[in-house]
């Protein structure tokens, strides 16, 4: 009798600890890049990473890449849009991207991009110019 009611403890114990299925959260990004593009394309800047659980994070964003790429240009007010992670921390790491872009002066972009499972839909407004085609990456990393 004893050993039972030790095994029902045991194991109403290991049900209370198991952990519960993690939730998904809605995460974005808000973020500014400058750079040039002479076949290399890349862009850096920085930005911030504000979820639906109310975690968040000040980051770092570059984007990178070849193909047939000329200008110089800045995105200001950028955003982006993340499909919906157990983690903030799933959001860090390399996009591929593919992009077009022909702009002068007040040029807008817009890219869809992905990392594994996870989706991110990036939209700006930019000043400069810009024309080609590139495919690369669009890295997000934590600042420490």
């Amino acid at each position: 009798m004893r050993t039972l009611n030790v095994l029902a403890a045991v194991i109403a114990v290991s049900f209370l600890a198991t952990p519960a299925r993690a939730e998904l959260t809605d995460c974005t990004l808000e973020f500014s890049l400058s750079g040039w593009s002479l076949v290399y394309k890349q862009m850096k800047g920085e930005g911030n990473v504000t979820c639906s659980n109310g975690r968040s994070a000040a980051v770092y964003v570059s984007s990178h890449g070849g193909g047939f790429t000329i200008g110089k240009s800045d995105i200001v007010g950028g955003k982006g849009t993340f499909s919906a992670v157990k983690d903030i921390g799933e959001i860090f790491g390399t996009y591929v991207q593919a992009g077009a872009s022909a702009s002068a002066l007040k040029g807008g972009q817009a890219q869809a991009m992905t990392k594994g499972e996870i989706s991110l839909a990036l939209s700006g407004s930019g000043r400069g110019w810009d024309v080609g085609v590139s495919i690369g990456g669009f890295t997000i990393t934590k600042k420490e």
